[in-house]
């Protein structure tokens, strides 16, 4: 097995771990890049498996920096909820010798392309989380027009916009009142920030389909946000667009590890709330 070891290096614990962990990654696989500041040119190399220390920060990160040549992840979580990077340290030490002899599974996931024309740029992110359009400095109310494959859809007026994949629902998209999608859907969901209005409410589509974003108004520029770490500032001059990109994002999941129980171990779903009354004291 060859391995891409990747990190977060400005992480607490990510460097020590790593480099400590590094002598027994050799026992079972061949390791072809060792990068934790995130800086090497993945293209020029091979591998079966991307193994990423940090948090999911660090995962979305690393399917950046893979880039249109995506190969399947395997995170190592060292920071606080790790909800694609499931396994802590003792967990991924445990398994790893089964996944250096092949038993795992790699599920596939959608991606977004997201373009930002304006008069002076144009400027094409991948991402794997969401595309954010929020007010900028100025915290007043903005109206954005959303239009898929060229149909006006609606006018949303209020801090923002949320447009996300499935495996990105989780974040931003769940704070935001929107649904959490299956990892695996070929969809996108559509959420309003704070919208001024009643009507407006999260809708999911297809990821077959393009979406363009346009600021109509606003008494401030807004900011385009690609996976909560491309930051581009955004005005009535420009555009975005956003379609499925032509790369998926692979994931590996060792045995034991389903989608729902990571839902009921990372966000407590499903739990029962605590209905027992605090006691009466004595007079």
């Amino acid at each position: 097995m060859r391995l891409f070891v990747l990190g977060n290096a400005n992480r607490p614990g990510v460097i020590k771990a790593a480099e400590r962990l590094l002598p027994f990654l050799k026992e079972h696989a061949q390791v072809v890049v060792f990068d934790l500041q995130q800086e090497a040119d993945l293209g020029q190399e091979t591998a079966d498996i991307a193994l990423v220390f940090g948090g999911d920060g660090a995962i979305l990160r690393a399917a950046r920096q893979m880039g249109y040549q995506q190969i399947p992840v395997l995170g190592v979580n060292l920071g606080k909820l790790g909800f694609l990077a499931d396994l802590n340290l003792d967990q991924f030490e445990e398994c790893f010798p089964q996944v250096a002899r092949g038993n795992y599974q790699i599920t596939h996931h959608v991606m977004l392309e997201c373009t930002f024309t304006s008069p002076a740029m144009k400027q094409t992110v991948l991402g794997l989380n969401d595309v954010v359009v929020h007010t900028g400095r100025s915290y007043h109310v903005i109206d954005l027009n959303l239009f898929v494959d060229g149909e006006p859809v609606t006018r949303y007026s209020g801090d923002g916009l949320i447009l996300s994949t499935p495996i990105g629902s989780t974040a931003h998209n769940l704070s935001a009142g929107g649904p959490i999608l299956g990892q695996e859907l070929d969809a996108f969901v559509i959420t309003p920030i704070c919208s001024h209005t009643l009507t407006n409410r999260p809708v999911v589509d297809s990821s077959e389909k393009v979406y363009t974003i346009v600021l109509t108004s606003g008494w401030g520029d807004a900011v385009l946000i690609v996976d909560g770490q491309e930051i581009t500032p955004f005005n009535t001059d420009g555009q975005i667009t956003v379609r499925r990109a032509p790369v998926t994002f692979g994931l590996v999941k060792v045995p034991g590890r389903g989608y729902y129980q990571t839902l009921r171990d990372k966000l407590h779903w499903g739990q029962q709330p605590n209905y027992r009354a605090e006691p009466r004291t004595q007079e």
